[in-house]
């Protein structure tokens, strides 16, 4: 789907969208014109820290309409709009290890250059992708046990003899994403965006800074629908409250699944004392483990792409006003 974009030079719009997930974008296209609104101070709250949001803002706590980027889209020449995708679970594979994941939530906005149709994504503080930690199956037993190597063998017996065998998973963000595909939010079979990630372990054992990837060579995930999404088109007033003359528009993809199995694993790293673990968790859990052999799956996808219906109309402040309306949606 392309951008629209109205003939007039004074309300030329483009229509952006946004999506991800892990990921699906809409563009947002051009509505009935309204007056151009003055732009006050911004409030305290930041848009960085998790807040609740009245109504269709709802899936945005994370948006960062307070990052200069944002601020900076005049409406005309450069659109902003916020990006959400929340799955409630699924599954990963990394090499020889399978794990049930548990929820994560996708946040980012993005910029788009409408002379292009290009679009700059622009992460919230803290990365762009949370998600909740999810147990590894056998735990540390499952994960290294058993093992040639004294030191390792030696914690393969404490832990069949404790309570300190489980191992905890969660996937972090690991640099911005990028290559932001808005069609391809809309079809299936196709990337939407690259995302960087490592995944954390944690254990006693394992120490704090146990990883599998890291910023300098990152788990680099491309998920695309692998079922089409249903699509609906809402307006909404500035605060929130569904109105279908709203000065704001958004696009929801709900019920779909997306996925990667084209990603590679790096080893680990960090794990142990000095990395002493390093080895035995790459040997027990197949790692490095090439493309092909790794599968992620999220199930039960929702993504929504937000911004304004006709933000041509208040240029060059479309960015300030998009931050003040989701200020305005700040719940107590």
């Amino acid at each position: 789907m392309r951008p629209v974009s109205l003939s007039s030079d004074r309300t030329r719009t483009a229509a952006s969208g946004a999506l991800a997930a892990l990921l699906v974008a809409v563009p947002l296209t051009a509505g009935p014109a309204s007056a151009a609104e003055p732009v006050s101070e911004q409030p305290p709250v930041t848009a960085s820290a998790p807040v609740q949001l009245n109504g269709h803002w709802a899936p945005f706590t994370r948006c960062p309409v307070d990052d200069p980027a944002m601020l900076a889209a005049d409406g005309q020449a450069t659109v902003a709009t916020c990006v959400s995708s929340q799955s409630p679970g699924g599954s990963i594979k990394l090499g020889k290890t399978t794990a049930t994941t548990g929820p994560n939530d996708l946040q980012f906005g993005v910029v788009q250059q409408t002379a292009t149709g290009t679009f700059t994504v622009v992460p919230p503080a803290g990365g762009a992708l949370v998600g909740s930690p999810t147990a590894i199956p056998g735990g540390l037993l499952g994960l290294m046990c058993p093992s040639d190597i004294p030191v390792v063998s030696e914690i393969c017996r404490q832990l069949t003899e404790s309570a300190l065998n489980k191992v905890t998973a969660t996937v972090e963000s690991a640099g911005t994403p990028t290559e932001f595909s808005l069609t391809s939010g809309l079809t299936t079979g196709k990337p939407i965006v690259k995302l960087p990630v490592r995944i954390r372990l944690q254990n006693p054992f394992l120490g704090s800074q146990c990883y599998i990837g890291s910023a300098a060579d990152p788990i680099v995930l491309r998920p695309q629908n692998t079922t089409a999404p249903a699509v609906a088109v809402q307006r909404f007033d500035a605060g929130g409250t569904p109105n279908t003359a709203g000065a704001m528009l958004r696009f929801a993809l709900t019920g779909n699944s997306q996925g990667d199995t084209a990603f590679s694993v790096p080893k680990a790293n960090g794990c142990g004392l000095f990395g002493i673990l390093n080895g035995a968790i790459d040997l027990k859990t197949g790692l490095p483990s090439p493309s092909g052999n790794n599968r992620l799956t999220l199930d039960n996808a929702s993504t929504f792409s937000g911004g304004l219906t006709a933000p041509g109309t208040v240029k060059p402040d479309a960015g300030k006003v998009l931050s003040r309306h989701w200020h305005s949606a700040v719940l107590p």
